[in-house]
């Protein structure tokens, strides 16, 4: 299905220049959170650098000058890593990155609950 929708994005840039925005998967970017990015970051937290979680006020902190968005900058450092965090971006495909960014955008919304 995802090849699919692939497949008309594609056909829907070439025919109007930029391809529709898909709605983000927030059940598969639990998953995703859950599989690969829970054991540092359980609960909003950060075991590494306590400094650096990913409670609302801290993305708001360190994400403000990012100008994309906070999804758009939490997807760039899913995808590329930075300092203790490794990249994900050969490991994981971009949907699911786009997915998991979408998930701590949104449970940080909520507050981790």
């Amino acid at each position: 299905m995802r090849r699919l929708f692939g497949l008309l994005a594609i056909c829907f840039a070439l025919l109007f220049g930029s391809a529709p925005a898909f709605a983000a998967d927030l059940a598969n970017g639990a998953k995703v959170f859950s599989n690969n990015c829970a054991a540092c970051h359980i609960g909003g937290g950060n075991v590494v650098n306590g400094e650096r979680t990913l409670k609302a006020s801290a993305l708001e902190a360190y994400l403000a000058n990012y100008s994309a968005g906070h999804e758009a900058a939490i997807a760039y450092q899913v995808t590329n890593g930075k300092n203790a965090m490794p990249a994900f971006g050969g490991k994981l495909s971009e949907a699911d990155i786009a997915d998991v960014a979408a998930f701590v955008e949104d449970s940080s919304a909520k507050g981790w609950s």
